[in-house]
């Protein structure tokens, strides 16, 4: 069952700031924001969701093709990749944009301020999604808004289920796309300040939200997270990191252990719990592809984590 993980294939420009964002923005001074933050340290390295994700689902054993369009800096990218084993078969490379590229300046609270260029990904709706070519699970992640639109519609014309994850997008979608976007998906999955943005904006609950789709999925960051299924809500308890570092692809790391869930027709709860284990082991490390792991060593941390054997 291979998933095709539509979304963003970006360079991340990581740096931390040691100090904390609140003790620099004046509240009563934000109309007229000029600061300047001095960040010691700055990694650049491989990200955008779609490439995070099919990272993590790679080191799960699951199996997924990133669908994206990447620019003429694509070249160490492309090699990544290679090196990974991750598919290469549905990306497009544009020769007149750069790909896309994220600045991310993280605060000694986790907090973090993020600067987008979009360049390649602006056209990812050059991109399509293929029928009849084996493709059985779809992701429509963070990529340009025209994007994500053709290719929920896509999925659902060729009748292929996908979780929908607005991410990073959610500024770019209305109450109407919102909408029709739901409609399409067979999941929805948003962190906790999403899903009230997308409740906001559709005018729609929860509640109301789980019952459109099979599966609402509310990540809650150290507190767990949270799995509505029709009038069920699973708690998903929360996995205490060996250390935190970087959260950084942490959702994109949870979305892949959806996926894996997904693939192998394992029950919410257990879903759930790989997806939680996999944004603790994420976290751990900086970047976003720089965390690694054996088969065997996942599963003696989800039984060290949650008390039972990872079948």
């Amino acid at each position: 069952m291979t998933a095709l993980i539509c979304g963003s294939v970006a360079y991340d420009v990581v740096m931390m700031f040691e100090g904390k964002f609140r003790d620099h923005i004046l509240p009563d001074q934000i109309h007229m924001l000029n600061v300047a933050f001095l960040v010691p340290s700055l990694r650049r390295n491989f990200g955008g969701c779609a490439g995070n994700i099919a990272y993590n689902l790679k080191l799960l054993g699951g199996d997924g093709a990133v669908m994206a369009t990447v620019g003429i800096d694509f070249g160490p990218y492309r090699k990544w990749m290679e090196d990974c084993e991750l598919s290469l078969d549905y990306i497009r490379q544009l020769d007149d944009e750069y790909s896309a590229q994220a600045y991310i300046t993280t605060d000694a609270d986790n907090n973090q301020i993020t600067a987008f260029h979009p360049g390649a990904m602006n056209h990812a709706h050059v991109n399509h999604v293929p029928k009849n070519s084996g493709i059985s699970l779809g992701i429509v992640a963070p990529e340009s808004r025209t994007g994500m639109i053709e290719h929920a519609t896509q999925f659902a014309v060729a009748g292929i289920p996908f979780i929908f994850d607005p991410g990073q997008a959610m500024t770019l979608l209305n109450g109407e796309d919102l909408r029709e976007l739901i409609d399409q998906a067979a999941w929805v999955a948003v962190n906790d300040y999403e899903a009230s943005l997308l409740c906001e904006r559709t005018g729609w609950t929860l509640e109301y939200i789980a019952k459109q789709v099979q599966a609402l999925i509310v990540t809650r960051g150290g507190e767990g997270s949270h799995i509505y299924v029709a009038s069920i809500r699973h708690e998903i308890p929360p996995v205490c990191a060996t250390q935190v570092f970087d959260p950084t692809g942490c959702g994109d790391a949870y979305r892949a252990g959806l996926l894996y869930g997904l693939q192998r027709g394992l029950d919410w709860p257990t879903t759930g719990r790989i997806a939680s284990l996999m944004g603790a082991l994420k976290i751990a490390h900086h970047g976003t592809q720089n965390h690694r792991f054996t088969r065997a060593e996942f599963d003696a941390k989800y039984q060290a984590a949650f008390g039972v054997a990872l079948s």
